[in-house]
């Protein structure tokens, strides 16, 4: 596993947790508690979360 980054988008209100930069091959599964992950297409290992309306989770 590579190393983790981590940005926020105030805008979007979005965590995004990757361990490599984001690509168009990536599959996408949304997850519970409106989590979306980013998958490798052939180890279907998780490389990057999408954690949306994060603000409202910190605050809770």
């Amino acid at each position: 596993m590579g190393n983790l980054t981590f940005q926020y988008d105030p805008v979007g209100d979005i965590l995004t947790i990757q361990t490599c930069p984001s690509y168009a091959e990536q599959e996408t599964e949304e997850l519970e508690d409106e989590v979306v992950a980013r998958l490798n297409p052939e180890s279907g290992n998780i490389e990057t979360l999408e954690i949306l309306f994060f603000s409202k989770r910190v605050e809770q």
